[in-house]
């Protein structure tokens, strides 16, 4: 799009893994904000259309990266999925945050975490468990499609599962294909042909992988992972969660619970009635809104918080 820059680039972790990176910025105005993206399964940031350009172009900085196991960090065949257990998960997050620019000066743009689908579920971990000093650094949590629970029609047997963990525990590296229908991801038949055609959405998870990533899911849905007022900048948690109610992929009445579940005061869910998973993607006009909705939300939070105008009210007077 015009007026839009993209850099890519090469972020190290402190185990030497080398994870690509992406960033849409707009070249004339400064940015209003700042947004850090958390991809899905067996994705990667460079499949998610018109959406990081839009927002580059109303004022919003994206970065981005590919994930441990998937897109381009992968730099070998045995790397494929081996995104190691949570706690490694959470780490790249961390690492990720860490790389981004600094700002010196005390009008920084705000800096707002979003994650789609699998990447959803890490989001709303890392907001739980996160190091404080990063979450407190963080205006604003965003879900697209979170991973809560998968759709029934799309759910392993109990016995698969528990025998997949146990397996885990002795073969955590060994390879296992998990297909996405491509037909549920959009309404769009291009964007699932698009999926289908690209080589770097490998479907391919290890079973340390698959398992810790259920193993989030099952923790946000029964409350053993909690989000909890008060973890983000200026001490108030802010979420945004946007979901298709025909998303056979991620299902929507799972997300609907855990969502009427959480205690946070600034909290929106947004129902796309009939859309599938990838909201960013469907046809027509439909992705121009769901930008537009992300968008307004950052930009409606991206002025300062109360104290932090207090603050600079107060220092202005000295």
């Amino acid at each position: 799009m015009a007026n839009v820059s993209t850099v890519e680039g090469w972020l190290t972790t402190p185990d030497s893994r080398k994870l690509y990176t992406k960033t849409w910025q707009a070249i004339t105005d400064p940015p209003k904000a700042r947004l850090a993206v958390v991809h899905g399964f067996s994705d990667h940031c460079n499949t998610y259309g018109i959406l990081f350009p839009t927002l580059a172009q109303q004022g919003i900085s994206v970065y981005s990266f590919d994930q441990r196991g998937w897109g381009r960090s992968v730099h070998e065949p045995a790397q494929k999925g081996r995104t190691g257990p949570t706690r490694l998960v959470m780490e790249d997050i961390t690492t990720f945050i860490r790389s981004l620019p600094k700002e010196e000066n005390e009008h920084a743009p705000p800096l707002f975490l979003l994650g789609h689908s699998m990447g959803g579920a890490e989001v709303l971990h890392y907001a739980a468990t996160g190091p404080q000093d990063v979450l407190s650094s963080i205006r604003g949590f965003l879900c697209e499609s979170p991973f809560i629970a998968l759709h029934p029609s799309g759910r392993p047997l109990a016995i698969t599962v528990i025998l997949g963990r146990l397996a885990g525990k002795v073969l955590p590296n060994r390879h296992m294909v998990s297909k996405l229908d491509a037909t549920k991801l959009s309404r769009d038949p291009e964007v699932c042909k698009e999926y289908e055609d690209d080589p770097l959405c490998h479907d391919t998870g290890t079973l340390e992988g698959l398992a810790s990533m259920l193993d989030r899911a099952h923790e946000l849905q029964t409350g053993k992972v909690e989000l909890r007022e008060g973890v983000g900048e200026g001490g108030q948690t802010r979420l945004w969660v946007g979901h298709g109610t025909s998303d056979q992929i991620c299902e929507y009445q799972a997300c609907r619970d855990w969502y009427d579940t959480v205690s946070v005061k600034d909290k929106e869910m947004r129902v796309y009635e009939g859309w599938y998973h990838k909201l960013h993607a469907e046809p027509g006009d439909d992705n121009v809104r769901f930008a537009d909705d992300v968008a307004k939300w950052i930009l409606d939070r991206a002025d300062p918080v109360p104290e932090e105008q207090a603050a600079a009210e107060a220092k202005s007077k000295l």
